[in-house]
Order: structure tokens, then C-alpha cells, then sequence
């Protein structure tokens, strides 16, 4: 585990306060954690998490129509 001092302005602090109660954490540190892996999940490139390369196989797996030209797959659009 890694510690760290870090300084915090006024309303990063009411922030995480409130975090910390909203999900009954014991201290800010688990309210940090929370945040940071809320921000992980969101924000950070999908290919780093193991969800998305299981999400491209199912997509992978499935039902592919090939189109040669843009007026084909008009008509297979309309068609339906």
C-alpha cells in the first residue's frame, strides 16, 4: 500500500466528506479509493478493463452482413 500527503482545497474536502457518508466509508482515504475507481470505470480507455475485450467476443460472435455499396444496405434497411 502506498501513502501519500495531499492537499485538498475547501470544497474537494466537503466533497469527499460527503462521499464518505454517502457510502459509509470509515475515512477519506476509502472515499479516494472510491472516487478513483469510479473515475477508472468511466473515464479510462475501455481496452484496459477485461469487461470489454469479454463485450468484443460476444459482438464478435455474432451475425455479420457484408455490404459492397452504401445502396445495398439501403435497401436491406428498408427491406426490414
Amino acid at each position: 500500500m502506498v501513502q501519500a500527503v495531499v492537499t485538498l482545497g475547501e470544497h474537494e474536502d466537503r466533497v469527499l466528506t460527503i462521499v464518505k457518508g454517502k457510502f459509509g466509508l470509515k475515512n477519506k482515504s476509502e472515499a479516494i479509493n472510491l472516487v478513483i475507481e469510479k473515475f477508472e470505470q468511466e473515464h479510462l480507455e475501455s481496452r484496459l478493463r477485461p469487461e470489454y475485450k469479454e463485450e468484443l467476443l460476444k459482438i464478435d460472435g455474432g451475425k455479420f452482413k457484408a455490404f459492397s455499396h452504401i445502396d445495398d444496405l439501403r435497401k436491406e434497411i428498408e427491406r426490414v
